[in-house]
């Protein structure tokens, strides 16, 4: 595990004599200036947690350490947590295990203050790309992230041990990381790059997990402040109170609250963020503790324009929703409703339907309540249990002006002979959802003989989802307010939607140290997911009688199960010789339907069929032939990890079965989708990471990823018409990504850069449509003053996002099409930005 280079003398205090003694016999490698979080060693699942060193790669952390494995003797002395005290202790290695990086709070710390989770770990992480409309990353709308070929909406995620569900727009059996958690809380977070892992709990899982830890209460009374400002009028207020241990069982609590807001870089809005958290630790002694969690999310913004591509190279990088010019705005409506042609000057530009796209305005508002108790308790000398129980509450309201819709007060809209219009040809669409999911976890982990341990456990959740939408009127010469207070009983409803879910996971692995050194894993999962649901009322035909000019809807109901007995996981990992480390991770995965409501696309219940064959028919000849989507992955990876320099290498390989697709077709407001089976995929590729340090302080890493993810099915009828994929790239996923990082230390000051090249990527089925490669490039400064009156660690940084201003394209909502450039899903990613920020600890 290699030497501990510098031990600087630190005092005891309680809680670490609790904590070493929790964990007597584990060994932790510490970062220079930095110790292990505090959450170390008091999650659920028994993890070290390990910070990247100012030596070491942050794609070259090591994820777990072996209970079972036998240990180096090493030279020992107190570690105490530097968010209580201050503490000097580095090592000149870190050791890494397997397909697994983890990214430390320290390594957080290097970006701008509540930067999306997410994006952090696509920067660190080879094979990883995440994309936004915002600095912040905090756009659930328009965000996409991507690993290895898959998106958030198919990797796994947990925090705490607790399921977070999909990590996407709609939060129908979830809540994303950005709501669930106040970023300056989390002490530490991993990314399986491999095929997952067992004890990662999610029905959403086909390769790699998410895995987040909240830090924990210190033992010590106190607080940090932190406040940010920005371009487009940023600023973001961070504060949290620690109360210190309390009384002599140990009780100890944390209490936080950030606010976020900007203004919207292009277009007429903000954004806001509210959020709190709280946390108590509870110590049953020296066997175990109860730890309670609540987290709240207040999320509201005005959306950026989704585009074409066409929108986006003729109109430009700002051009936006058509607020504040309300006769335009009418105009536009008219245009795409009641004609074929497009307004004046724009023949040759624009099309019809991407007419349509331009609207008004639209919103959207997320408010989300997590709370869990979790308990860790060792049963024996050999038996540990963990056990989670949680609660999930979120209320939203999605949408936006509709152009193809009518207000009916008015009467039938026209053309006026001077262009203006008569009437109102378009109408507000809000979509009010709600989600309550309850469920629990239950693991045990048994130290068995011949250096076994044994991990089994359970998962079941209930989810509840509705989804209805109700249309209010906009008036003849102004628009709606889009915050204005949509209670319920408002508006004219069009539809309503109800899902029911039912989960159930099962997971048993083994994983045994043949030698020091050398482990081999192997267990299994098993999962069934039922939801039964649907179209509970449509009220189509009633708005249209009723003047509203109401279009077909796709009104479904049914249900649908994925269920598999046994999924296979197998891993092997062997340190050998010091510095080198040899594995391989095998796993078979299954992803149970998704669902979200009948106009949706990218789930079995949405927007199927069209006016002249009705979506319940296209459902119910779906059931029959739809099967949950599968996969096989392999990766098999050398890493090389010494003082001055850190080198690994990945080869991947997926199958991918029964690949489910929505190809969709028509304007933004009014498509037509069908959810198909697009045959097999397979995915074969490779990440190489380098990291130099030269001289004590600086670190340069280089990474490299090539996938070739490719389609194939020989022919996919849509619409009547057959397509030959096979050969084709996946779309939205680029072939070819770079990344290079700087960081350098030296003594309080702190500089980092870092650049990423993203290749193009497919927006086409038959890949006749591409997103422009692009180069991204961050930096960030920062100087730590240290102690000042009664403040300590008073921080200062700044930092620059998007570098050299580039135009590009970066985020991706919605369902791709067979063919051509029609389908308005594309989101322009935010410009240059400055953002300053002051931090003290007291």
């Amino acid at each position: 595990m290699g030497k501990r280079n510098k031990v600087v003398k630190e005092r005891y205090s309680k809680s670490l004599l609790l904590f070493g003694t929790a964990l007597a016999g584990l060994l932790f490698d510490t970062t220079a200036g930095a110790a292990a979080p505090s959450a170390a060693g008091t999650s659920p699942k028994k993890r070290s947690s390990h910070t990247v060193a100012a030596h070491t790669s942050p794609a070259s952390v090591s994820a777990r350490k072996d209970h079972t494995a036998p240990r180096k003797k090493r030279s020992t002395g107190p570690l105490v947590s530097k968010d209580s005290e201050e503490v000097n202790v580095s090592t000149h290695r870190v050791a890494s295990h397997g397909a697994e990086v983890t990214v430390s709070r320290k390594v957080m710390d290097r970006f701008v203050a509540g930067t999306n989770p997410m994006q952090i770990l696509a920067q660190t992480t080879p094979g990883a790309n995440f994309t936004s409309t915002d600095a912040f990353g905090l756009d659930t709308y328009a965000n996409t992230f991507y690993l290895r070929g898959f998106t958030q909406m198919q990797i796994g995620a947990t925090l705490d041990g607790m399921p977070l569900g999909t990590q996407g727009f709609i939060n129908d059996n979830g809540v994303s990381i950005t709501q669930a958690m106040i970023q300056d809380d989390i002490g530490g977070m991993s990314m399986s790059q491999g095929a997952g892992a067992l004890d990662s709990f999610s029905a959403q899982n086909l390769g790699g997990a998410m895995t987040y830890t909240s830090s924990d209460p210190k033992d010590k009374a106190g607080g940090k402040v932190s406040q940010t400002f920005g371009s487009f009028n940023a600023f973001r207020t961070y504060g949290r109170v620690d109360s210190g241990i309390l009384n002599s069982t140990g009780t100890k609590f944390y209490a936080s609250f950030a606010r976020t807001k900007s203004d919207l870089w292009k277009g007429q809005g903000y954004q806001s963020e509210l959020q709190a958290n709280a946390k108590v630790v509870q110590p049953l002694g020296d066997r175990g503790k109860i730890t309670a969690f609540f987290g709240y999310g207040n999320f509201t913004q005005g959306n950026y324009l989704s585009m074409t591509k066409n929108m986006w190279e003729k109109m430009g990088r700002d051009s936006t929703y058509l607020k504040p010019d309300y006769e335009k705005a009418k105009q536009w409506a008219y245009y795409a409703q009641y004609t074929s042609e497009v307004p004046p000057g724009y023949a040759g530009v624009l099309s019809n339907d991407e007419i349509g796209d331009y609207a008004w305005d639209a919103a959207q508002l997320q408010r989300s309540y997590l709370s869990s108790v979790n308990m860790h308790y060792d049963l024996f000398k050999n038996v540990k249990s963990d056990t989670v129980a949680y609660g999930n509450v979120n209320s939203a309201i999605y949408g936006g002006t509709n152009n193809f819709v009518t207000s009916p007060s008015y009467g039938t809209p026209s053309l006026n002979a001077d262009g203006s219009v008569s009437g109102v040809p378009m109408a507000l669409g809000m979509s009010h959802a709600a989600m309550r999911r309850l469920g629990f976890t239950q693991k045990f982990t048994i130290e068995a003989p011949h250096h076994n341990k044994i991990e089994t456990g359970i998962w079941y959740e209930n989810n509840q989802w509705i989804y209805n939408q109700r249309l209010y009127e906009d008036g003849l010469t102004s628009a709606h307010n889009w915050l204005s207070d949509f209670k319920s009983g408002t508006g004219h409803t069009w539809f309503e939607n109800t899902f029911n879910t039912n989960t159930f996971q099962f997971f048993l692995q083994d994983r045994w140290t043949i030698t020091p050194g050398m482990t081999f894993l192997a267990g299994f999962k098993s999962l069934t997911q039922t939801t039964h649901g649907g179209t509970k009322a449509d009220y189509t035909d009633q708005l249209a009688a009723e003047g509203w000019n109401t279009y077909y809807r796709h009104p479904v109901n049914g249900s649908l199960t994925a269920s598999a007995a046994f999924l296979p996981h197998f891993n092997f990992d062997y340190h050998f010789l010091s510095h080198h480390e040899f594995y391989w991770d095998i796993a078979e995965n299954m992803r149970a339907y998704d669902y979200f409501a009948q106009t949706g696309g990218d789930n079995a219940w949405g927007g199927l069929g069209n006016a002249s064959r009705p979506a319940q028919v296209v459902f119910d000849e779906s059931k029959k032939v739809l099967r949950p989507e599968r996969t096989w992955n392999y990766v098999v990876g050398y890493r090389y990890d010494s003082r001055f320099f850190s080198a690994s290498a990945d080869f991947y390989h997926t199958d991918y079965y029964n690949r489910l697709a929505s190809i969709s077709e028509g304007s933004a407001n009014n498509t037509n989708n069908a959810y198909l089976n697009v045959g097999r995929e397979t995915m074969n590729g490779a990440d190489v990471l380098a990291t130099i340090r030269p001289i004590e302080g600086l670190e340069i890493t280089n990474s490299f990823s090539w996938n070739n993810a490719e389609y194939q099915s020989r022919s996919i009828n849509y619409s009547g018409q057959n397509y030959n994929i096979r050969g084709k790239h996946q779309v939205y996923y680029p072939k070819f990504m770079y990344k290079a990082n700087l960081n350098y230390t030296y003594k309080r000051a702190m500089f980092n850069f870092n650049v990423n090249y993203i290749g193009s990527r497919p927006m086409t089925y038959m890949n006749d449509q591409s997103i422009p490669a692009y180069w991204l490039a961050n930096m960030n400064f920062a100087y730590n003053f240290g102690k000042i009156g009664f403040t300590q660690n008073m921080k200062a940084t700044f930092g620059i996002t998007n570098l050299f201003d580039k135009n590009y394209i970066g985020g991706v909502y919605g369902s791709a099409a067979v063919t051509g450039d029609d389908n308005a899903n594309l989101f322009v990613a935010s410009p240059r930005q400055f953002f300053g920020t002051v931090s003290a600890e007291f």
